[in-house]
């Protein structure tokens, strides 16, 4: 599972790269992946700012490989959804230097997860977003604590109740992308703001950025995601969900 999460640096940019063909799909393996790479990071005095991509063409990350919810336990769902919320927030809260998520392609469910842990969205023209799990019978939990703060509650609700698919321009109106940029520009894009964030003092950034996040915390509301997913997931309507999904048939609800 190593191969499926690249870590490199260069002129002081630390690249985690997805690289899990077809979807990028995320087993538990895979996210702890993430936070390693995070921590190597975090520990790197050669990185001074992190850029989060895919190598995966057309998705950045479609969520979470279903498969792994599927006849679990509730102690094995907790474990799962406390690394994507909990551990990847906290890593992410801790990484010392900015990051940033250059999203090209699909974000779905536990792709978003993945992307708005970190301090800036970058997306490209054809980037596509979007919240499916209520289709399923699963909840975008964590989603409720952070979208209505940036979208509004009502236009949040409809996002988050719906599942609809959004383009990167409502994702930049929402206030949910920082900017959006043409696909082949990306990855110039998320590098020339990296080099701008990595050429600040070291002690400043890491000091100014913990400032942000102590005013911006909000692990209480994370903490209560992780027990709202688990509620839901266990349930025989969530597990009728996600087999129907895997079976690619509509759920008998």
């Amino acid at each position: 599972m190593a191969d499926a999460v690249r870590y490199a640096v260069a002129k002081r940019v630390a690249h985690i790269v997805l690289d899990r063909a077809p979807v990028n799909a995320l087993s538990l393996d895979m996210i702890r992946a993430v936070i390693a790479a995070l921590r190597q990071a975090a520990a790197d005095d050669e990185a001074r700012a992190v850029v989060l991509s895919s190598a995966v063409a057309r998705h950045f990350c479609a969520g979470l490989d279903l498969a792994v919810l599927l006849g679990k336990s509730r102690e094995q769902v907790f474990e799962f959804v406390h690394a994507l919320y909990v551990e990847l927030h906290e890593c992410q809260c801790n990484l010392g230097k900015p990051s940033i998520a250059a999203v090209g392609g699909s974000a779905r469910g536990g792709g978003m997860t993945m992307a708005i842990s970190c301090d800036v969205i970058l997306a490209g023209q054809h980037a596509t977003f979007g919240y499916p799990e209520i289709n399923i019978g699963v909840l975008p939990a964590i989603h409720f604590a952070h979208l209505p703060r940036i979208a509004g509650r009502h236009r949040a609700f409809e996002l988050l109740f719906s599942g609809r698919t959004f383009a990167a321009q409502e994702a930049y109106e929402l206030g949910l992308v920082s900017k959006v940029v043409a696909d082949a520009e990306l990855d110039t894009t998320a590098n020339a703001l990296a080099a701008d964030f990595a050429a600040k003092s070291p002690l400043v950034m890491r000091l100014a950025r913990s400032a942000f996040m102590r005013q911006n915390d909000d692990r209480r509301r994370i903490a209560d995601a992780v027990e709202d997913f688990c509620n839901v997931v266990t349930t025989d309507a969530a597990q009728e969900g996600i087999r129907a999904f895997l079976e690619k048939r509509a759920p008998n609800w």
